[in-house]
């Protein structure tokens, strides 16, 4: 089995020769095996134990049980205590995914701190055929039909090219200890409820189903790589990045527009029947929005747009008059001149040019609200906000970015649009109130 180990590391380019691995070693088989194997290979291997305390006396037995493991290898030992139930309570998530987020999250610290090279984990074969049903139990898009994949990023498998029955005939063979987690033998949760119960019943229709779903795998893993590439393609033609923009029209005229919904929008945490209710609206009224947990999207005209909720801390932001930058909500300088009769004024909506002595400080940054109103430069006559929006044909989503910075009660300048007249430098003006955004 080691051989077999070994090529594949070689094939998928796993791990480079005599590199620094942090081993995940729970104690079980799979992790026993796997840092015996990789120790055998000459891997610079740092075992990385998980006490999730979830077990009572089990899990001070397993943390007990891999300290000597690696002592009998003479291999580093660093061990990690979590308050799962409190992590998961507080997160409002499940018992397994609060484990698996701490234990993914100290193995990368741990990467950093010790100067490795890759984190190894002991998923195999199994692991990966259960990771499918589990998917297509939950309902999966294409990707979710390809199983777990041998490298992400520094996290490496280098087992899974191996079913557990070797891995178990391997422990035998070089007399290996282990412990067993007695929840594995357990039917909850679902995960182990595939194991014991659905695969062997699939089993008794197609005795070879295992290496059914390993080929099934494979084949989507190459069909995803082709897909994967026309979809990458397709996405920088109907999609926006700076502006966050969807156009629809270009998103009509290929062959699947949902599939590329899903893709596009999973990224920003849209759930896959929000997308359904998305791509129904393409054809609908301006003005419907659709949430995610941190991004919400708005169907406008013939795009649909993509933004963030406006944080909290975003509410308001103060310039005193001897600041020379911002630094948020936006990058800023900020700068006074004299006012000379032949000096030009640098004309951009990017750049507010204003009558110091005109200034109230502190400057207030803040979003604009239903009622503001200001003189747009060169008009004699207020002008409400939402109206000068509207003019300009302002999405909901422009309307809601926009900056206002005001002097007193009174709007200066519409950030990255129009100042306010009144505040305009003229011939009276001693000094500048320069303003650029960078």
């Amino acid at each position: 089995m080691i051989q077999k180990i070994k090529d594949f590391i070689d094939d998928y380019q796993l791990l480079k020769p005599n590199c620094k691995i942090i081993v995940g070693l729970s104690g079980g088989a799979d992790s026993v095996a796997l840092l015996h194997i990789l120790h055998k290979l000459d891997y610079a291997c740092i075992s990385a134990h998980c006490n999730f305390h979830l077990r009572g006396e089990e899990s001070a037995r397993d943390e007990q049980f891999a300290a000597e493991i690696a002592a009998s290898l003479e291999l580093p030992f660093i061990k990690q205590d979590f308050d799962t139930k409190k992590m998961a309570k507080e997160r409002k998530i499940s018992i397994e995914m609060a484990a698996r987020e701490l234990r993914y999250q100290w193995f990368s610290k741990l990467k950093d701190d010790e100067q490795a090279d890759a984190i190894a984990v002991a998923h195999h074969r199994d692991d990966n055929i259960e990771t499918l049903l589990l998917n297509l139990i939950r309902g999966t898009g294409i990707k979710g039909l390809t199983g777990i994949q041998p490298k992400r990023g520094s996290l490496v498998r280098p087992m899974l090219c191996v079913y557990k029955t070797e891995i178990l005939q391997y422990i035998q063979t070089e007399n290996l200890p282990f412990v067993s987690d007695s929840s594995n033998q357990q039917n909850d949760p679902v995960r182990n409820k595939i194991r014991l119960q659905i695969i062997p019943l699939l089993e008794t229709i197609n005795p070879s189903v295992r290496e059914a779903i390993i080929q099934t795998m494979e084949n989507m893993n190459e069909a995803f790589k082709i897909y994967e590439t026309e979809i990458d393609k397709a996405i920088q033609v109907v999609y926006n990045q700076e502006k966050k923009s969807i156009s629809i029209p270009i998103l009509k005229q290929f062959s699947s527009p949902e599939s590329m919904l899903f893709e596009l929008l999973k990224v920003y945490g849209f759930g896959k029947e929000v997308i359904q209710d998305i791509y129904s609206s393409m054809n609908s009224q301006s003005g419907k929005t659709f949430y995610a947990p941190e991004y919400y999207l708005v169907k406008d005209r013939d795009q649909f747009l993509i933004s963030t909720f406006p944080g909290e801390k975003e509410k308001e932001y103060f310039i005193q008059a001897g600041d020379t930058s911002l630094e948020f909500p936006f990058k800023m300088s900020i700068s006074i001149q004299k006012n000379e009769a032949n000096a030009e004024i640098e004309k951009s909506v990017h750049v507010a040019c204003l009558d110091y002595d005109k200034l109230q400080f502190p400057l207030k940054l803040r979003r604009w609200i239903i009622g503001d109103k200001f003189k747009p430069y060169g008009m004699k006559n207020f002008k409400k906000l939402s109206d000068f929006f509207a003019n300009r044909k302002f999405s909901k989503i422009q309307k809601e970015k926009t900056w206002i910075l005001t002097s007193g009660k009174q709007i200066v300048w519409v950030v990255n649009h129009r100042i306010d007249d009144r505040f305009k430098v003229n011939e009276n003006t001693k000094n500048r109130f320069i303003l650029k955004l960078l």
